[in-house]
This record gives C-alpha cells, sequence and structure tokens, in this order.
C-alpha cells in the first residue's frame, strides 16, 4: 500500500490515489500557522488539477521511516518523500478495511528543500 502511495504522490495516477485514500480521509498541515484540512474530495482535485512530480522531471526519492501496527486493522505510517521542491514528512493513519489498508488521515509537513 505504501508503495502505491508514494507511486500516486509521484506520478498522481489516480486509481493508486484512490485505492490508497479511503473516502473519508481528512489531510491536516499547520506550516502556516492556521490550520489546514483537506477532506478527500478537495485533495483529490488539487491533484488532478496539478503538474506531477514525475511530469516536472524531479528525482523521485521516498522513504519508510517508521510503521506501528497497532493491531490487525489499525496502523500508523512515518513517511517522507521528496516533491513540488520539498522534502516532505506524512504521518498516515491507516485503516484495514474492505480487504486492504487505505489511509484515513494523513499529517504533513515541509521539513526541508530539495538541494
Amino acid at each position: 500500500m505504501l508503495s502505491d502511495y508514494f507511486d500516486a504522490m509521484h506520478t498522481q495516477d489516480m486509481d493508486k490515489f484512490d485505492r490508497v485514500f479511503h473516502t473519508d480521509v481528512v489531510l491536516y498541515s499547520a506550516q502556516t500557522g492556521e490550520l489546514n484540512r483537506r477532506p478527500y474530495d478537495v485533495y483529490r482535485e488539487a491533484v488532478v488539477n496539478r503538474e506531477s512530480p514525475e511530469s516536472k522531471g524531479e528525482e523521485r526519492k521516498d522513504e519508510i521511516l517508521l510503521i506501528d501496527e497497532i493491531s490487525d486493522t489499525a496502523a500508523m505510517a512515518k513517511v517522507q518523500l521528496q516533491m513540488m521542491g520539498g522534502v516532505m514528512q506524512d504521518y498516515l493513519t491507516l485503516i484495514h478495511i474492505d480487504g486492504r489498508w487505505q489511509i484515513i488521515s494523513k499529517i504533513w509537513e515541509r521539513v526541508g528543500d530539495v538541494a
């Protein structure tokens, strides 16, 4: 599932996007000092309408920093990836439902710039 997540973020393959994100997902960030909250439909539309890192020729660098499986149906993953000129870290809350793992919430932060 995390491989599909990294693919979706880099290539904007919307089939993989729809597979990894639960339709009730919410994304959060507070980088600007204010809460940025994006539900599934808002986030999906933003991804569809932006130029993919792949099409911009950006180097792909993905890393799984931590996986913590709480139970057979709940887990958390901390990942890092490069996109849009930045180094991003995400905390992904995962649920196992409908026979597969899906992201139910995402907290993200830009932690640096691509050198």
